[in-house]
């Protein structure tokens, strides 16, 4: 039997001020409310929502979260919609947050180290039948960037759900939460992270290098990244510096490690193991990475 074909989304919730939800999901009638809401929302967008199933998680998350290898957020919503009773009865709405007691079951727990950001999404996953035609998830891939904000009541559910004090709602696909999160790294100076990134997330087959200039040496294969760990001697030695340099340029390389740090921290923040693998300047790095 062929498997549903899929959109996968987000409902991006922009923070005033960076303020963080004072809730981090919803209770099951909450959450109904605020998928219905959510579907009518879309169906007025692009012809055919309405036709589809609707899956919401109604708990927010760090963009990060959303865009890991393997989309688990979204396979956890798939999970859950083909074990969801009614299939074959029409399109479906189904929302997962809290329990009837408050408490957020472990898949749809945000990672609290990740909780400071000032944008969260709820992962919206769409489904139609195999055999229904592709025009509904191209429409949504057109639309949604520049015409997907939320209904006002919408967004006003969601404020009230969260206890957040939200500045803007609108639907993205996950290819234009993707394209934002390349420009804001761009704009933090690192964009030549994201191609591993990116390539995580869309050709998890690929082997993929980060070796530019004088920015850390990196290697993506099957999922995981290793990074090379320069001692001072093998840095020097990797990055052609004259020995005669090395001792000055201790402040130098201090940058190059909080650089390191800062890659490594991207990385695990979207799901990617980074295995470190000590290169001292005896044999050569990129040989050691690709070992």
């Amino acid at each position: 039997m062929a498997e549903p074909a899929i959109v996968r989304g987000v409902f991006a919730l922009e923070l005033a001020g960076g303020l963080a939800p004072d809730r981090a999901a919803l209770s099951p009638a909450q959450a109904g409310e605020l998928a219905a809401a959510v579907g009518r929302d879309l169906a007025a967008l692009v012809d055919g929502v309405a036709g589809l199933d609707l899956v919401l998680a109604a708990a927010h998350f760090d963009p990060a979260e959303a865009l890991r290898p393997g989309w688990p957020l979204h396979q956890r919503l798939q999970e859950l919609h083909a074990r969801a009773p009614g299939r074959g009865d029409g399109p479906r709405v189904l929302a997962f947050g809290a329990d009837a007691a408050g408490a957020v079951p472990l898949p749809f727990q945000a990672d609290p180290a990740l909780a400071g950001g000032g944008l969260r999404g709820l992962p919206v996953l769409l489904v139609r039948a195999p055999h229904a035609g592709r025009a509904v998830g191209e429409a949504l891939e057109e639309k949604l960037l520049q015409f997907g904000m939320a209904t006002p009541g919408t967004a006003l559910l969601a404020q009230d759900g969260f206890a957040a004090k939200i500045e803007h709602a609108r639907y993205l696909t996950a290819h234009d939460l993707a394209a934002m999160m390349a420009m804001q790294y761009d704009h933090q100076g690192l964009a030549p992270l994201w191609n591993l990134v990116e390539a995580a997330l869309l050709a998890p087959d690929a082997v993929e290098w980060l070796d530019a200039g004088a920015e850390p040496l990196l290697r993506l294969e099957h999922g995981e990244v290793r990074m090379a760990l320069f001692d001072p001697a093998g840095w020097c030695a990797h990055y052609r510096h004259g020995q005669g340099d090395c001792d000055r340029l201790q402040r130098v390389y201090d940058h190059f490690m909080a650089r390191q740090r800062q890659f490594a921290a991207v990385l695990e923040a979207h799901g990617i193991p980074v295995l470190f693998v000590h290169c001292d300047g005896q044999d050569d790095a990129r040989a050691l990475l690709a070992a």
